[in-house]
């Protein structure tokens, strides 16, 4: 190998290394530990807890979010760590401490392999009181900024019953599995639509107001009810409870045009009665072209509601397009589309995504 292969190997070798390191630092804040890391990681100069889990383990998916949260709280403790082994995959590790079930978490004192099981609630706060105990620490649980909006006997029929919003609510009880299970799943319904003012996603004790939720005619949880801005009896939601489940419903319900990320659609923004305007306008000669104009401008007048900025989209774009010529939507496209590849706001990423969508309805 000549020296010039050398030097590319060596090259090549130092990106690998580099490329690993940066997914070490990017990990999440719970550490996954292997047959190889283990030893390396417990039982050194730091405390450990270590969740030992299956992926298809229901009661082990339920714990995941709790335990996440416990790891982000302990990210800055340097004298403990919060890991995890999956013993589907690292079946040795798990049977040299004795898991036979999952999970199992188990606490390794500093300097030791001699585990203690952990019996406690299944809770990032009582996990964090047991963790302080054995590991001599004083971390409290962070507190995550939730989505969802808490609902009680005081503000109920303020939030729920306001003829502009459309509501889902979750009626739950505290002490009902299925409705921890769906917590995490909801909270992210909660995110996605984060910035529809008109849409609120809300929770509701149902156990604690007893008298509320059985006007409602809730006898068992979770019950989910949809309050639409047209129906402020409530619609029972029947739907599946996965994440794309309720992200359909509630852009089919409302108008709304997400996906599961949160992010626009090509969708959002368009207006039927106006694309079929523009459809005319692009095909129509300069004469024609004006009297389209003034119908479209009389019909972004008759708009009501969000609809009203999407229509003024409209009518600037067709204003543009004949004082800028033809070419205009394409050049602005693919200017915001400039702007979106940048590091911008979710506000701003979603009024620059309505306006390219908009815009593409010009492009003959």
């Amino acid at each position: 190998m000549g020296r010039s292969q050398i030097g590319f190997s060596l090259g090549i070798t130092a990106v690998l290394v580099f490329v690993l390191a940066l997914k070490v630092v990017a990990a999440d804040d719970v550490l996954s530990l292997s047959e190889e890391t283990f030893e390396k990681e417990v039982g050194k100069d730091r405390g450990a807890l270590v969740e030992f889990f299956a992926p298809w383990c229901g009661h082990c998916k339920k714990l995941a979010p709790e335990f996440e949260k416990l790891g982000s709280s302990f990210k800055k403790a340097k004298s403990v760590l919060i890991a995890k082994v999956d013993c589907d995959d690292h079946k040795s590790v798990c049977s040299k401490y004795g898991v036979t079930g999952y999970p199992t978490i188990q606490w390794f004192p500093k300097g030791s392999l001699e585990p203690k099981r952990y019996e406690g609630a299944r809770t990032a706060e009582s996990l964090a009181e047991f963790v302080n105990t054995e590991g001599g620490t004083n971390v409290k649980i962070a507190t995550v900024s939730s989505s969802v909006v808490v609902l009680t006997s005081e503000n109920f029929d303020s939030v729920v019953l306001d003829t502009k919003k459309d509501v889902l609510v979750e009626f739950y009880a505290p002490w009902c599995g299925h409705c921890k299970s769906l917590a995490p799943i909801y909270e992210n319904v909660a995110s996605v639509f984060k910035l529809d003012e008109d849409v609120v996603i809300a929770n509701f004790d149902a156990d604690k107001y007893k008298d509320l939720a059985e006007k409602y005619g809730v006898s068992g949880y979770p019950t989910l009810k949809f309050f639409p801005k047209g129906n402020k009896a409530g619609e029972d939601y029947d739907g599946g409870r996965d994440l794309a489940d309720f992200v359909n419903f509630i852009n089919e319900k409302c108008g709304t045009s997400r996906d599961s990320k949160g992010q626009l659609t090509s969708k959002a923004g368009i207006i039927a009665g106006l694309d079929d305007l523009v459809k005319e306008f692009v095909a129509a000669d300069d004469l024609e072209k004006s009297k389209i104009f003034a119908r479209i401008e009389d019909q972004v007048g008759k708009l009501e509601g969000p609809a009203t900025k999407s229509g003024k989209i409209y009518l600037k774009a067709a204003k543009n397009y004949i004082e800028k010529g033809a070419t205009y939507p394409q050049k602005e496209i693919e200017r915001l589309q400039r702007m979106l590849e940048k590091s911008i706001s979710p506000v701003k990423a979603d009024e620059f995504t309505i306006k390219k969508n908009v815009l593409s309805s010009f492009v003959a």
